[in-house]
């Protein structure tokens, strides 16, 4: 009689192994980029390093870690910019890797970056590949990289830094590790203000739970809280298998999260001598605010005055069409809900800001779940055509960007 064996699946690779041609994918085309950059700014007698470590946002960084809070330019009409508009966690990395190695402040926030740009990278695909499968993930960081403002993941901003925190904190939702998700939400509010978008998610998600659970329905798994009965879309794993995390988990994990956002929203009020809401005074100082998009709306309309300008004011009202596309179809495409909840105030945030609208571009960077839907699409493709296709924009995206920082620039 023959012996009957039941097949053992294969086991799983570890998961650097399993992410390692999407980092490297990732590295190929930030090295592109900024070897574009360098050999453009030697061109023009510029030094690549000063763009990316010493100009804009990174100046005011490298002031808050080198002399800390208390710094601030009164401008001619009477705006008066602090640096209490900076978050704290970059300075206080800079301020760390200043102290352990040869590094300047401004160094150390560049080091910050790359090294962050990578920790993102890698939650970009953690998330992707659990959601829709490892080939979605590669493509997923690919399209990350190649933003045609990607050439900030490697400056001595916070955009890098956020993006990481944020990643891993959806992905730790995902798979239904709560303390770690909230610990990193909060991280993520002492990165940057868009941080209540990543408590928004984890807070979301855990009520939910609890909702579930109180009628009787579907256990948290872990997994964005989609119904068992969901269909999946084709190419996606089974990740659903996640068990319910106990309730007291969720339950630290949801006080977690809103930890960082709040302790520097309430030393700033303390320090400012305006209460609770000091911040938003500091934020007023350099025209930011949240108007529902008004400002930016009347900025787009303004472009359409003279037909140079007009053609400008086109692309806007495209790139913002396509944003919310990609987002409806994400919704249709049942993404899970912590994705969901992050991307659409990560959205919110950036468009509806009354703040300089050429800063937008990188403000939406880190709503990487946008690009999920081109990334399955892109997945669908064959190798050796979606190589072709990322290599191309890749180019184009590397040219851009040292274009771009060699002329305005982030501001």
């Amino acid at each position: 009689m023959t012996d009957l064996v039941t097949p053992v699946a294969a086991p799983r690779p570890p998961a650097l192994r399993r992410a390692a041609p999407a980092l490297l994918g990732y590295a190929a085309v930030r090295t592109l980029g900024l070897l574009t950059l360098a050999g453009w700014s030697a061109a023009r007698g510029k030094s690549a390093y000063t763009l990316l470590t010493a100009r804009w946002d990174s100046l005011w960084y490298t002031r808050v870690a080198e002399r800390g809070y208390g710094y601030e330019v009164r401008l001619p009409d009477g705006d008066v910019h602090s640096n209490l508009a900076f978050f704290p966690l970059l300075p206080w990395l800079e301020r760390l890797l200043h102290a352990l190695t040869p590094l300047s402040y401004a160094g150390a926030g560049c080091a910050v970056s790359l090294l962050a740009s990578l920790a993102a990278a890698w939650g970009i695909f953690a998330v992707a590949e659990h959601v829709y499968g490892r080939r979605v993930g590669v493509c997923a960081v690919l399209l990350w990289a190649v933003l045609p403002v990607g050439v900030v993941q490697s400056m001595a901003y916070s955009e890098s830094l956020f993006t990481a925190l944020a990643a891993w904190s959806l992905y730790s939702v995902l798979t239904g590790r709560w303390l770690t998700a909230g610990l990193l939400a909060a991280l993520a509010g002492l990165t940057r203000p868009v941080g209540v978008a990543v408590v928004a998610a984890v807070w979301t998600v855990g009520v939910v739970s609890f909702v579930r659970e109180r009628s009787g329905g579907a256990q948290d798994r872990g997994d964005g809280v989609h119904d068992r009965g969901a269909s999946r879309p084709a190419g996606a794993r089974d990740d659903g298998s996640a068990p319910a995390a106990p309730p007291w988990r969720r339950a630290l994990g949801m006080l977690l999260a809103p930890v960082g956002t709040a302790a520097y929203v309430l030393w700033v009020g303390h320090r400012t001598g305006k209460g609770p809401l000091g911040y938003l005074d500091v934020q007023a100082g350099w025209r930011n605010g949240f108007d529902g998009g008004q400002a930016f709306a009347r900025f787009v309309a303004d472009k359409f005055t003279s037909f140079p300008s007009a053609l400008a004011g086109a692309g806007l009202t495209i790139g913002v069409c396509l944003l919310l596309w990609l987002y409806v179809t994400g919704v249709r495409q049942r993404q899970p809900l912590a994705l969901l909840v992050y991307t659409g105030v990560v959205l919110a945030l950036a468009l509806c800001a009354s703040s300089y609208f050429g800063s937008k571009p990188r403000l939406l960077m880190p709503a990487f779940p946008v690009l999920l839907p081109l990334a399955r699409a892109l997945a669908r493709l064959r190798t050796g055509r979606s190589a072709l296709v990322t290599a191309g924009v890749a180019v184009v995206s590397a040219v851009y960007g040292a274009f771009w920082l060699n002329g305005s620039g982030p501001p």
